[in-house]
């Protein structure tokens, strides 16, 4: 079953680079264009407060990524199926992790930014439900800050590919601690009466 925690290891290992990822994406999206202003007026987008990207698909992330990593080959059955009882619990973890990145950057994909219209500050296409995604020649009407549209669409629709994926990750975690953990020692007390 050493298979099982080395397989458990490269999911850390994968899991990694996508959390210091989701942690770049979400600060890119507090500065736009790599200005400091909007945030000090406080002129971005809502969801982008609740660091789904920061917060979820990274910090906490970063939790399920060394346990992952971490798991220790023990030469007992007993204690591996523990071990990976562990890393089951904090696969979920992860995938509430990657589920709130997911959901915070859909709704602020939805919501829109905030930016200068013809009209002052505001969020021009947040009665759209979405549809100025699909309507680029709508984007010009943010005059302030410049290619905003651009700027967050692209950012939030990475942080939604990479919270996707640790799900998937988390998830195929999720499958592998509870297999091993309910199988193993099934299979240990079959390989001690056999060589009894």
């Amino acid at each position: 079953m050493c298979c099982s925690v080395g397989f458990a290891r490269s999911l850390g290992l994968a899991l990694l680079p996508l959390a210091l990822c989701c942690i770049l994406a979400n600060l890119l999206l507090l500065f736009p264009m790599g200005q400091v202003t909007y945030i000090q007026q406080d002129r971005l987008a809502s969801y982008i407060w609740y660091f789904g990207g920061l917060g979820g698909g990274g910090v906490l992330m970063l939790f399920p990524a060394v346990v992952f990593i971490t798991l220790g080959k023990c030469s007992c059955c007993w204690n591996e199926s523990v071990v990976m009882c562990g890393s089951v619990l904090t696969a979920v973890v992860g995938m509430v992790g990657s589920g709130y990145c997911f959901i915070m950057s859909g709704f602020a994909l939805v919501q829109g930014p905030q930016c200068f219209t013809s009209y002052g500050w505001s969020y021009p296409f947040a009665d759209q439900g979405g549809r100025y995604l699909l309507q680029p020649e709508t984007w010009s009407r943010c005059l302030q800050p410049v290619h905003i549209v651009e700027w967050n669409v692209t950012l939030l629709c990475v942080l939604l590919g990479l919270a996707l994926l640790e799900f998937i990750i988390c998830l195929l975690q999720l499958g592998n601690g509870l297999v091993n953990a309910v199988c193993r020692p099934c299979c240990y007390k079959q390989e001690y009466s056999l060589n009894a």
